[in-house]
């Protein structure tokens, strides 16, 4: 192993080693969302509530797209950083050559399959007749591009399990910033609307593909994309779907809940699905830069898990403090500022009170989905598939009953109340199990969740 990301697993000082890992991803994720952020802005300078009324129905499309990214991605990077601690250099490379063309296969099946379905997958999004053409737009551009954008979320992980932060993170800006460029050019210039918002994201998300393809085939010293190297043996598959699985389920509720949740929202009109998409953003950026900390000291923990478990223990320790911090400073800042964020992407007095509304209460979680996101990060650094698997469904299970319950009681209220407490529920399974799992994970791991 290179003498740099040696140096940073095994003997940082843990601060030292978690921002060399966990910055890098904070900054790619964070640009992620300033572009999710700008896309919506863009969409929203041309003053069509129906055009951010098919952003926000699209989202669980692209959630299970991504989710089928993460399955190969997250599963075979995990297992990549656990090898590299046993130091099974030969076995890191067939998982890496593994997780490159099952990816690109994969999109070639999601693609093959969805397109003669677009009609009724977009009726399923729950389009209305005003969103259903831009809908149908977006969700044709999504489905042609769908083996470059599964093949980045893929690799984005490979790269970044052996350590290269600094190369996953420039992969992930790279996709952002082609992007940016892009959707400017096509709106405003070409003016395509939400079908050229679309091809941005699929071009963008190809541009980084080939850039972390150039580094596993060319610059790094353990992984590759080699074909000779390919190899699906019962190992590779089993701790690939061990981890991976948990990871596609989770993003499939997650995608089954932002749909079923845009089904309530529609009886409230197309303002309170273009509200909830516009807020849902704005937290993205808060909930990307925690989730970007826990995914990124995930192949810290992974490593350290075969290496020397005393400090995986205080990886996490600081990993939670760090989670309070940024919670508290978030928080302070939208609930002073909600109005004039939302007032960015919409001068619709009704969109603004309701994005607003959602944002404040949303927020109340924003520590909880950080505590949330840990847990799983440390479950499938620690191949606790089980423990996984459960996190992976608990909160859709919980999301679901809720909200037929909140809306029926408190209407549009209870909706949006309805994800505070399901994040609330996941995090009190989380922490149950990592107490129960601390003995099997370090000795004094109990000191975590007191």
């Amino acid at each position: 192993m290179d003498t740099e990301n040696l140096y940073y697993f095994e003997k940082a000082p843990v601060a030292k080693a978690v921002a060399h890992f966990a910055v890098p991803m904070m900054l790619g994720t964070s640009m992620s969302v300033i572009y999710s952020i700008l896309n919506a802005y863009f969409l929203g300078t041309l003053h069509n509530t129906a055009m951010l009324t098919a952003l926000a129905l699209t989202l669980p499309l692209f959630a299970i797209i991504m989710a089928l990214g993460n399955l190969i991605g997250i599963g075979g990077g995990t297992f990549i950083s656990r090898l590299l601690g046993e130091k099974k250099l030969d076995d890191v490379k067939h998982v890496s050559s593994f997780a490159f063309y099952s990816s690109l296969v994969i999109g070639l099946i999601v693609m093959a399959v969805g397109i003669p379905l677009i009609d009724p997958i977009v009726h399923g999004l729950g389009a209305t007749p005003d969103s259903f053409g831009f809908t149908k737009d977006y969700v044709t551009m999504m489905l042609i591009g769908s083996p470059f954008v599964i093949l980045f979320f893929t690799l984005e992980n490979i790269v970044r399990s052996e350590g290269a932060a600094m190369t996953s993170m420039m992969g992930m800006i790279l996709s952002v910033a082609v992007n940016i460029i892009l959707d400017a050019l096509v709106i405003f210039a070409f003016h395509w609307g939400v079908i050229g918002v679309a091809s941005a994201t699929v071009i963008s998300n190809l541009v980084a593909s080939v850039f972390y393809a150039y580094h596993m085939g060319y610059k790094s010293s353990f992984l590759t994309i080699s074909v000779k190297w390919f190899k699906a043996s019962k190992e590779i598959l089993s701790n690939v779907i061990k981890i991976g699985v948990p990871v596609f389920i989770m993003s499939i509720f997650l995608g089954a809940m932002s749909l079923i949740f845009n089904r309530f929202l529609v009886e409230y009109g197309d303002p309170a699905v273009a509200a909830y998409g516009i807020s849902s953003r704005l937290l993205q950026f808060p909930e990307f830069i925690l989730m970007g900390l826990c995914e990124g000291v995930v192949p810290l923990i992974a490593f350290s898990f075969t290496a020397n478990k005393l400090r995986m223990k205080q990886t996490i320790g600081f990993t939670i403090k760090t989670i309070v911090a940024l919670a508290v400073a978030f928080g302070i800042i939208v609930y002073l500022i909600s109005d004039h964020l939302i007032g960015l992407f919409t001068n619709d007095p009704q969109l603004i009170e309701m994005g607003s509304y959602i944002l404040h209460v949303t927020f109340l979680s924003l520590f909880i989905t950080g505590m949330t996101t840990l847990f799983t990060g440390i479950f499938q650094a620690t191949a606790q598939g089980t423990a996984a698997f459960i996190m992976s469904i608990i909160q859709g299970v919980t999301l679901i009953p809720v909200l037929y319950i909140a809306n029926r009681m408190n209407g549009f209220h209870g909706v949006v109340w309805s994800l505070v407490i399901a994040d609330a529920v996941a995090f009190l399974v989380g922490a149950i199990m990592l107490y129960a799992l601390r003995n099997k994970l370090q000795p004094d791991m109990e000191s975590l969740v007191q």
